[in-house]
C-alpha cells in the first residue's frame, strides 16, 4: 500500500525549496503527497503589491505542486509575516485537524529546535507543526474533531528540515530528483526573482562582484538559484557518497520504543 505524506510549511515555496527532492522521491515511489501552506506569501517581493502577490503566489504554488507530482496544495491563507500574531493555539488546531483528515504516514515540517531561524512565520509554523505532530494522536486534544468524524492519528515518520540543522541524522539521496525539485521551485517565479535580487542587493553592500563569480547565470534568476541549490545539495551529498542530498532530523517513535526495536534488531 502506498504511503501518504503531508508537508506543513509556512510559505508557498518552502516545500520545494527545503524538501523538494525528498517529496519527489516519495512521489516516484507511488506516495500521495499533500502540501499545506500556512501563509499567503504577500510580503516577499520588491516589485508586486501585497494583494496581487498573494494571488500570484497561490497560482505559482499550484503549478509547482503539479510539476512535483503532488496533489493541489491546501492554503490556510494567513497573512505573510503575521503568522506569529495568530491567536494562541489556532495554527496548532488547524494542523491537528489536517493530520486527522489526511492521515499521513509521514509528515515533513521545519524543525522547531533548529537554531538561528530569523523568520517569525517559520518559527511559528515549526512549533505549531511540532505540537500537532506529537499530539494529534491524543483523542482528548480537540475532542470536537471526533464529533466531526475525525479520529486521532499517530504519525509514524517525521522528517524535520532546517536552514541550520545540527541535529541532522538522515541524509536523503536526491540525485534522481534534484532536477524535478529545481523545476518545481522554478514555478515560483516571483520568489526566484525576489530571492536572487535580495542576495544581489546584499552582495553589493558587501562589496562582492557576483558577475565575476556567476557570469551569465545572473541574467537568469532561475539559473542562478539552481546553481546555488545544486552546490548546497552536492555538499550534503558528499557526506553519504552521492551526487546530491538533503538533510533532515528524522524521528519515528518514543526513544524507549526505538531502544526496544534496536534490541530486537
Amino acid at each position: 500500500m502506498s504511503k501518504t505524506v503531508l508537508a506543513l510549511v509556512p510559505h508557498p515555496d518552502d516545500a520545494e525549496f527545503f524538501a523538494g527532492g525528498l517529496l519527489a522521491n516519495f512521489i516516484a515511489e507511488g506516495a500521495r503527497v499533500v502540501i499545506a501552506i500556512a501563509s499567503d506569501g504577500r510580503r516577499g517581493s520588491f516589485e508586486h503589491d501585497a494583494e496581487s502577490l498573494a494571488e500570484l503566489r497561490q497560482t505559482e504554488a499550484q503549478r509547482a505542486a503539479q510539476t512535483l507530482g503532488a496533489e493541489p496544495p491546501i492554503f490556510l491563507g494567513h497573512p505573510d509575516l503575521e503568522v506569529d500574531t495568530l491567536p494562541p493555539g489556532l495554527l496548532r488546531e488547524q494542523f491537528i485537524r489536517l493530520i486527522r483528515q489526511v492521515k499521513p504516514d509521514i509528515v515533513v515540517a521545519e524543525d522547531a529546535f533548529a537554531p538561528y531561524e530569523v523568520h517569525p512565520d517559520h518559527r511559528a509554523v515549526a512549533w505549531a507543526a511540532s505540537d500537532a505532530i506529537h499530539f494529534a494522536s491524543l483523542p482528548l486534544m480537540h475532542p470536537e474533531h471526533l464529533e466531526q468524524g475525525l479520529e486521532a492519528h499517530f504519525v509514524v515518520e517525521k522528517y524535520f528540515y532546517g536552514e541550520n540543522l545540527p541535529g541532522a541524522n538522515k541524509f536523503v539521496d536526491i540525485s534522481q530528483t534534484i532536477e524535478r525539485k529545481i523545476a518545481a521551485l522554478g514555478e515560483h517565479r516571483s520568489q526566484v526573482r525576489f530571492l536572487v535580487e535580495d542576495v544581489m542587493r546584499q552582495a553589493s553592500l558587501a562589496g562582492l562582484d557576483l558577475r565575476a563569480m556567476l557570469g551569465e547565470a545572473l541574467d537568469d534568476p532561475l539559473q542562478a538559484l539552481a546553481w546555488a541549490m545544486r552546490a548546497q545539495a552536492a555538499e550534503l551529498g558528499q557526506r553519504i557518497g552521492v551526487a546530491y542530498a538533503e538533510a533532515y532530523r528524522y524521528v519515528r517513535f518514543h526513544p524507549f520504543v526505538e531502544n526496544l526495536l534496536a534490541m530486537q534488531g
